[in-house]
Protein backbone atom coordinates (compact mmCIF):
# COMPACT_ATOMS: atom_id res chain seq x y z
CA UNK A 1 0.00 0.00 0.00
CA UNK A 2 1.11 3.45 -1.05
CA UNK A 3 2.61 5.64 2.14
CA UNK A 4 0.05 9.06 1.64
CA UNK A 5 3.67 10.66 2.66
CA UNK A 6 4.76 9.44 -0.41
CA UNK A 7 2.21 11.05 -2.78
CA UNK A 8 2.90 14.08 -1.27
CA UNK A 9 6.46 14.58 -1.27
CA UNK A 10 6.06 14.20 -5.15
CA UNK A 11 2.43 15.43 -5.98
CA UNK A 12 3.37 18.41 -4.63
CA UNK A 13 5.86 19.18 -7.36
CA UNK A 14 3.39 18.56 -10.26
CA UNK A 15 3.36 21.58 -12.74
CA UNK A 16 3.63 22.15 -16.45
CA UNK A 17 6.49 19.85 -17.77
CA UNK A 18 7.85 23.13 -19.54
CA UNK A 19 8.99 24.65 -16.15
CA UNK A 20 10.84 21.54 -15.01
CA UNK A 21 14.13 20.23 -15.60
CA UNK A 22 14.82 17.27 -17.60
CA UNK A 23 15.46 15.27 -14.21
CA UNK A 24 12.44 16.59 -12.23
CA UNK A 25 10.34 16.00 -15.23
CA UNK A 26 11.69 12.15 -15.10
CA UNK A 27 11.40 11.78 -11.50
CA UNK A 28 7.82 13.01 -11.09
CA UNK A 29 7.07 10.33 -14.73
CA UNK A 30 9.01 7.70 -12.80
CA UNK A 31 6.31 8.90 -9.62
CA UNK A 32 3.36 8.89 -11.61
CA UNK A 33 3.59 5.64 -13.19
CA UNK A 34 4.00 3.84 -10.27
CA UNK A 35 1.43 5.58 -8.50
CA UNK A 36 -1.37 6.26 -11.06
CA UNK A 37 -3.34 4.29 -14.22
CA UNK A 38 -1.27 5.53 -17.35
CA UNK A 39 -1.88 5.28 -20.66
CA UNK A 40 0.50 7.07 -23.77
CA UNK A 41 -0.66 7.24 -27.28
CA UNK A 42 1.57 7.61 -30.03
CA UNK A 43 1.17 8.79 -33.55
CA UNK A 44 4.01 9.13 -36.29
CA UNK A 45 4.29 11.97 -38.50
CA UNK A 46 2.83 10.20 -41.31
CA UNK A 47 -0.51 10.22 -39.79
CA UNK A 48 -0.42 13.55 -38.73
CA UNK A 49 0.40 14.72 -42.56
CA UNK A 50 -2.44 12.34 -43.83
CA UNK A 51 -5.07 13.55 -41.33
CA UNK A 52 -3.87 16.81 -40.01
CA UNK A 53 -2.42 17.80 -36.26
CA UNK A 54 -6.26 18.22 -34.47
CA UNK A 55 -7.04 14.45 -35.58
CA UNK A 56 -3.84 13.07 -35.23
CA UNK A 57 -3.91 14.71 -31.63
CA UNK A 58 -7.13 12.75 -30.92
CA UNK A 59 -6.32 9.49 -32.32
CA UNK A 60 -2.81 9.51 -29.60
CA UNK A 61 -5.91 10.74 -26.84
CA UNK A 62 -7.75 7.91 -27.53
CA UNK A 63 -4.77 5.25 -27.54
CA UNK A 64 -3.72 6.61 -24.14
CA UNK A 65 -7.53 6.46 -22.93
CA UNK A 66 -7.66 2.90 -24.25
CA UNK A 67 -4.50 2.21 -21.83
CA UNK A 68 -6.09 3.03 -18.54
CA UNK A 69 -8.26 0.65 -16.32
CA UNK A 70 -10.92 1.31 -15.72
CA UNK A 71 -11.70 3.36 -18.49
CA UNK A 72 -12.34 7.41 -17.51
CA UNK A 73 -16.00 8.31 -17.54
CA UNK A 74 -14.67 12.36 -17.77
CA UNK A 75 -11.44 13.43 -18.98
CA UNK A 76 -10.21 16.90 -18.72
CA UNK A 77 -7.69 18.13 -21.68
CA UNK A 78 -5.13 20.71 -22.13
CA UNK A 79 -6.40 23.64 -24.46
CA UNK A 80 -9.59 24.05 -26.59
CA UNK A 81 -12.52 21.30 -26.71
CA UNK A 82 -11.73 17.91 -29.21
CA UNK A 83 -14.57 17.94 -31.64
CA UNK A 84 -13.11 14.07 -32.14
CA UNK A 85 -12.44 12.97 -28.49
CA UNK A 86 -15.57 10.69 -28.17
CA UNK A 87 -14.97 10.65 -24.02
CA UNK A 88 -16.74 13.20 -22.68
CA UNK A 89 -14.61 15.81 -21.69
CA UNK A 90 -13.59 19.75 -19.93
CA UNK A 91 -11.11 21.72 -22.08
CA UNK A 92 -9.19 23.59 -19.81
CA UNK A 93 -6.63 26.11 -21.25
CA UNK A 94 -3.65 26.25 -20.18
CA UNK A 95 -4.91 23.22 -18.23
CA UNK A 96 -0.82 22.24 -17.54
CA UNK A 97 -0.18 25.17 -15.25
CA UNK A 98 -3.81 24.78 -13.25
CA UNK A 99 -4.79 21.06 -12.79
CA UNK A 100 -2.74 18.76 -11.01
CA UNK A 101 -3.66 16.03 -13.59
CA UNK A 102 -3.43 17.70 -16.46
CA UNK A 103 0.58 18.72 -15.26
CA UNK A 104 0.69 14.60 -14.41
CA UNK A 105 -0.37 13.87 -17.98
CA UNK A 106 1.59 16.60 -19.39
CA UNK A 107 4.95 15.26 -17.85
CA UNK A 108 4.62 11.68 -18.51
CA UNK A 109 3.88 12.58 -22.60
CA UNK A 110 6.82 14.77 -22.83
CA UNK A 111 9.11 12.10 -21.11
CA UNK A 112 7.83 9.66 -23.29
CA UNK A 113 8.59 12.34 -26.06
CA UNK A 114 11.63 12.89 -24.79
CA UNK A 115 12.76 8.93 -25.07
CA UNK A 116 11.58 9.14 -28.33
CA UNK A 117 13.27 11.68 -29.73
CA UNK A 118 16.56 10.51 -27.99
CA UNK A 119 16.39 6.97 -29.53
CA UNK A 120 15.66 8.56 -32.78
CA UNK A 121 19.07 10.41 -32.52
CA UNK A 122 20.50 7.01 -32.53
CA UNK A 123 18.61 6.18 -35.59
CA UNK A 124 18.87 10.08 -37.61
CA UNK A 125 22.19 10.66 -36.63
CA UNK A 126 23.00 14.38 -36.87
CA UNK A 127 19.78 16.00 -36.53
CA UNK A 128 20.25 16.45 -32.97
CA UNK A 129 17.25 15.36 -32.00
CA UNK A 130 18.62 14.32 -28.45
CA UNK A 131 19.10 17.66 -27.57
CA UNK A 132 16.53 19.58 -29.07
CA UNK A 133 13.75 17.16 -28.84
CA UNK A 134 12.29 18.00 -32.43
CA UNK A 135 11.15 21.25 -31.46
CA UNK A 136 12.36 23.49 -34.37
CA UNK A 137 15.65 25.42 -32.75
CA UNK A 138 17.85 27.08 -34.51
CA UNK A 139 19.95 23.92 -34.36
CA UNK A 140 17.32 21.76 -36.10
CA UNK A 141 16.48 23.94 -38.66
CA UNK A 142 20.77 24.31 -39.45
CA UNK A 143 20.59 20.38 -39.50
CA UNK A 144 17.31 20.09 -41.63
CA UNK A 145 18.75 22.17 -44.16
CA UNK A 146 21.79 20.73 -44.31
CA UNK A 147 20.62 16.93 -43.99
CA UNK A 148 17.47 17.76 -45.69
CA UNK A 149 14.09 15.63 -44.04
CA UNK A 150 14.26 12.27 -42.66
CA UNK A 151 11.88 9.75 -42.11
CA UNK A 152 9.99 11.76 -39.12
CA UNK A 153 9.86 14.55 -40.42
CA UNK A 154 6.21 16.11 -41.11
CA UNK A 155 6.28 16.31 -44.37
CA UNK A 156 3.36 18.82 -44.04
CA UNK A 157 5.42 20.60 -41.37
CA UNK A 158 6.25 24.63 -43.21
CA UNK A 159 10.12 24.19 -42.87
CA UNK A 160 10.38 20.79 -44.28
CA UNK A 161 7.77 21.50 -46.91
CA UNK A 162 9.65 24.26 -47.83
CA UNK A 163 12.89 21.99 -48.36
CA UNK A 164 10.96 19.44 -50.47
CA UNK A 165 9.51 22.30 -52.67
CA UNK A 166 13.05 23.79 -53.43
CA UNK A 167 14.14 20.12 -54.19
CA UNK A 168 11.30 19.69 -56.82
Amino acid sequence: MLDPSDVALWWADLRDSKLLTPRARERLAQAIRRDAEVGVGVVGPDVIDDIGITIATCRAMRQALEGLCPAPDHVLVDGRPLRHLAVPHRALVGGDRCCLSIAAASIVAKVARDRLMVEYESLFPGYGFAQHKGYPTADHARALAELGPCAIHRRSWAPVRAILERLC
